[in-house]
C-alpha cells in the first residue's frame, strides 16, 4: 500500500491551482483527473485579475501563456439586450464608457479582468501542470473513496489503495468524494439550463460591434449568448424538464432553433450540454483529512462569474496551509482555518450571484418574463406527485410553459406606441445591471477574519462594496498592489516581494523595525522588506495607500492577506510581539528560521 502526502481529486481551475501553489512551496501531490482531454465545452469565462495574480504567484509561464489568448478589454465591453442579434439593441452597458473608473480599475492590480474562454483556459493549466516535477499528474484515472482510505485506479492497471495525510475533493459541482464522505449540500435549485457551442464565422461579419455578452429576448427563444475568440459563441436558454427536447435530444433542439436565433445557417455546432444553476453550498468543507475546493464546496449562479474565481482563492487560502502543516510541523488545527475564512467569502459572492440573477428581472418585468417565475416553475414541475405523469406529457406541459413565456416577447417586435414605451421602460432599468458585470469590489475586496489574524484591535474588515474596489491594510483585507524597488532595485509589484512561507513586515523604516523585532525574538519566520517607491516622490502616495506612516508596518501572510497593523510606528512594536506569538508561534512549533533581516 503507497502511501501520499497529498492526493488532488479533478483537475479543474482550483485543483490545478492548488498543485501548482503546493509545488511552488516544495510540496509534492498527485492530481487525478477522470478524463484523458480537457472538456470542449466551455463553462467559466471570466478570469478575475485577482486570480491572475494568483496563478502569476503559482506560475508565471502559465500566466504568459494565458496573456497570448486573452482577447483585448476593448473587445469585450459591450452588454447588450436585444430581441435578435442583429436587431437594433433595445439598450446597452459599454464597460469601457467611463475611462477614469478604467484608470482606477487599472491602479488596483497588475492584471485586468479577463474573458478566456474554458475550453482554451484549461489546456494552458493542464500544460502547467505536465511541466512541474512535483506534480504527478494521472489523466484518464478515477479515485474512490471508502472511509479514509483511496482508491486509484487506471483503465490499463490495478488499482492502487493510498493513505494520504489530505485528499482535496476538487471534483466538482457532482463531487463523488463529498458524497461518499456524505456532506450534504444546501441551497435552491434556481433553473435546468441548455447551452450549445458553436462556431458562426459570419454573425457580426459586416463590421457591427461584436458584444461579449447578449441578452436575447425573442418570440421563439430567450436566453444569454456568449462570444468566445475566433468566432465561437455559446448560447444558453432555461428549461423545465429533462423530458424536453433541449435535455434528451440536445443537438436536435439547437438545429432547429439556432437559425432563428442567428438569421443565419452559417454556423458548426461543436458541442451541447446541459447543467443545473444553483445556490448552493457544502454542510461542511472539511470532514477528517478531506477538504473540498471549489464547486465541490459550492455553487453559484452563473451572474457575476464568481465560480471558477472562488474555486482559485480556496486554492490560494489552502495552500500555504497545508504547506506549513507538511514542512513547518504546523498543527493539523490550522486547515481548520480554511473554512472559517473562506465560508463568509463565499456566501458573500453565492448571495451576490444570486441577487444579480433575480434582478435581471427590472429589465424583463415589463414582459412579464421573471427568473423569479422561472424558479417557482422549476420548482413546481419537479413535485414529486407529478412523476406519474408520462414523459411525453410533461414534456409538453413544459413546452407550452416556455412558449408561452416566450411569446410575450412579440410586443418587443410591434412598432405601436405601447411597445416603444414597453422598450423604452425596459432601456431604462438597463444601467442598474452595472453590479452583474462590475464587481472590483468583491473582486480585490474580499477578507478574512480568523485567529491568524488582529481583528481584536480594530475589529473585523468592513464588508465594503460591490463594484468598487477601496485598497485597505485592515487586517484580514488583501495587501493593496502598488509597485516598488526590490533589493537590487527593480521595479516589481509589492505582492511579489511577500514570502511564500512565513509572515513578511514591510514597513517604510524597515532598521528600526527589524532591530526591534530582533530584540523580541519569537519562533515565526518573519522577513522585514523596506518599502522603497519607484522614485521619491511617490513615498508619500504610497504609505498613504498602506495606511501606515513613515514608521508604521503591516505584517502580510503568505497568500497576500494582511494579518496586523501599526500605523503609529515602533510604540506598536510589544503589540506585534505579542500577536505573533499568540497567533502564530504555535504554528512553528520552534521550526522557524531566525528573523530576516532587510540588507
Amino acid at each position: 500500500m503507497a502511501t501520499e502526502q497529498i492526493v488532488i481529486v479533478g483537475a479543474g481551475a482550483a485543483g490545478c491551482t492548488l498543485a501548482l501553489l503546493l509545488a511552488r512551496r516544495g510540496i509534492a501531490s498527485t492530481v487525478v483527473e477522470q478524463r484523458t482531454d480537457t472538456r470542449l465545452h466551455p463553462a467559466a469565462h471570466v478570469v478575475n485579475a485577482r486570480t491572475l495574480e494568483i496563478w502569476n504567484e503559482a506560475s508565471p509561464t502559465l500566466v504568459h501563456d494565458l496573456e497570448v489568448i486573452t482577447p483585448s478589454i476593448d473587445t469585450v465591453n459591450i452588454i447588450r439586450w436585444c430581441t435578435d442579434v442583429h436587431a437594433a439593441p433595445l439598450g446597452e452597458i459599454d464597460l469601457l464608457s467611463e475611462p477614469e473608473q478604467l484608470a482606477e480599475v487599472r491602479s488596483h492590480s497588475p492584471f485586468l479582468i479577463s474573458h478566456i474562454g474554458q475550453h482554451l483556459l484549461m489546456p494552458a493549466l493542464w500544460k502547467a501542470l505536465e511541466g512541474e516535477a512535483l506534480i504527478d499528474f494521472r489523466r484518464g484515472w478515477h479515485a474512490v473513496m471508502t472511509a479514509d482510505q483511496l482508491s486509484l485506479q487506471s483503465p490499463d492497471a490495478m488499482p492502487q489503495n493510498e493513505t494520504p495525510r489530505y485528499i482535496i475533493a476538487a471534483d466538482g459541482a457532482n463531487s463523488s468524494l463529498r458524497e461518499a464522505a456524505d456532506i450534504a449540500m444546501t441551497g435552491p435549485v434556481l433553473a435546468n439550463m441548455g447551452s450549445v457551442f458553436f462556431h458562426a464565422p459570419e454573425l457580426y461579419a459586416d463590421g457591427a460591434d461584436r458584444p461579449l455578452l447578449s441578452w436575447i429576448y425573442h418570440p421563439r427563444f430567450s436566453g444569454v449568448m456568449i462570444a468566445h475568440a475566433d468566432d465561437d459563441y455559446v448560447l444558453m436558454t432555461p428549461y423545465l424538464h429533462p423530458a424536453q427536447l433541449i435535455a434528451r435530444s440536445s443537438r436536435d433542439y439547437w438545429d432547429r432553433q439556432l437559425p432563428h436565433v442567428l438569421g443565419t445557417s452559417n454556423y458548426g455546432i461543436r458541442s451541447t450540454g446541459t447543467w443545473t444553476m444553483t445556490s448552493q453550498m457544502a454542510q461542511s468543507f472539511r470532514r477528517g483529512p478531506l477538504l473540498l475546493i471549489g464547486d465541490a464546496a459550492h455553487r453559484f449562479p452563473h451572474t457575476g462569474g464568481f465560480g471558477l474565481n472562488s474555486g482559485v482563492q480556496d486554492a490560494h487560502n489552502l495552500a500555504w496551509k497545508l504547506a506549513a502543516v507538511l514542512a513547518d510541523g504546523a498543527p493539523d488545527s490550522l486547515l481548520d482555518t480554511y473554512e472559517t475564512e473562506r465560508r463568509p467569502v463565499v456566501t458573500r459572492f453565492a448571495e451576490q450571484s444570486t441577487s444579480n440573477h433575480f434582478k435581471l428581472d427590472e429589465v424583463t418585468a415589463p414582459l412579464g418574463i421573471t427568473n423569479r417565475s422561472l424558479h417557482l416553475a422549476t420548482e413546481l414541475i419537479t413535485k414529486p406527485w407529478l412523476s406519474w405523469i408520462p414523459d411525453r406529457a410533461i414534456a409538453t406541459i413544459a413546452d407550452t410553459l416556455t412558449t408561452a413565456q416566450t411569446s410575450r416577447t412579440k410586443r418587443l417586435l410591434q412598432q405601436g406606441n405601447r411597445s416603444q414605451r414597453l422598450r423604452r421602460r425596459m432601456a431604462e432599468q438597463i444601467p442598474g445591471q452595472l453590479e452583474h458585470f462590475v464587481a472590483s469590489g468583491l473582486e480585490f475586496g474580499y477578507a478574512y477574519d480568523s485567529p491568524l489574524i488582529d481583528t481584536a484591535t480594530e475589529g473585523p474588515c468592513p464588508a465594503g462594496d460591490v463594484s468598487r474596489y477601496h485598497p485597505s491594510t485592515h487586517p484580514g483585507a488583501r495587501l493593496p498592489h502598488t509597485l516598488v524597488l526590490d533589493d537590487n532595485g527593480s521595479i516589481r509589484p509589492l505582492h511579489h516581494l511577500i514570502s511564500p512561507t512565513g509572515l513578511t513586515l514591510f514597513t517604510g523604516d524597515p532598521h528600526a523595525w527589524a532591530a526591534s523585532t530582533r530584540h523580541r525574538p519569537v519562533d515565526v519566520p518573519v522577513t522585514v522588506t523596506a518599502l522603497t517607491p519607484p522614485s521619491p516622490d511617490t513615498r508619500d502616495a504610497m504609505l498613504d495607500l498602506l495606511e501606515i506612516g513613515e514608521h508604521g508596518a503591516v505584517l502580510v501572510r503568505p497568500d497576500g492577506h494582511v494579518v496586523w497593523r501599526s500605523r503609529t510606528g515602533l510604540d506598536a512594536a510589544e503589540q506585534l510581539q505579542r500577536f505573533v506569538r499568540d497567533a502564530w508561534a504555535p504554528l512553528y512549533r520552534g521550526n522557524a528560521p531566525s528573523l530576516r533581516s532587510p540588507v
